[in-house]
């Protein structure tokens, strides 16, 4: 029985406890998406390191926990779920096959004329737009085609 508490308080220390937590919540994003429990996994694991390397006392490490669960939701979210969603890629020019687009709409950003390209909004992401009309910043316009990463438009 000694051993067995022995064994039991080895396992129980606190770098151990918050890894476990941090794997727990990270798994749980998994299973509940929405991309927010897994910084407070990522901010479990942030304590478990810091408690590795130094002895800090539980008011210190719920501190940690929180102030970086916290900054990495606010800081990280939106990029990551922009990756997740394909947003990002598609934003730093990433060369997909953007025929898929032909016959939606987009909301014009910057004005479009015949000689100098605009920009315009489709699916929350800024993209270049040409066009062979002058289009005014507002229009809805409807995607025909595509030059690289450039959206033609018409407008509606």
């Amino acid at each position: 029985m000694d051993e067995f508490l022995a064994n039991l308080k080895d396992f129980l220390k606190p770098e151990i406890i918050w890894a476990l937590v941090g794997i727990v919540l990270l798994l749980l994003e998994f299973m509940m998406p929405g991309l927010i429990i897994a910084f407070f996994g990522a901010g479990a694991l942030i304590v478990a390191l810091v408690c590795l390397v130094t002895d800090v006392s539980l008011n210190i490490q719920l501190v940690i926990f929180i102030v970086s669960s916290i900054l990495l939701l606010v800081f990280l979210r939106k990029w990551l779920k922009g990756i997740f969603t394909g947003n990002l890629g598609a934003e730093k020019g990433a060369s997909g096959d953007l025929k898929e687009f032909v016959g939606e709409r987009a909301v014009v950003k910057e004005r479009i004329t015949p000689e100098l390209d605009g920009r315009v909004e489709f699916h929350g992401t800024s993209w270049k737009a040409q066009a062979d009309e002058e289009i005014q910043k507002g229009a809805v316009v409807q995607i025909t085609g595509q030059s690289n990463i450039t959206l033609k438009v018409k407008p509606l």
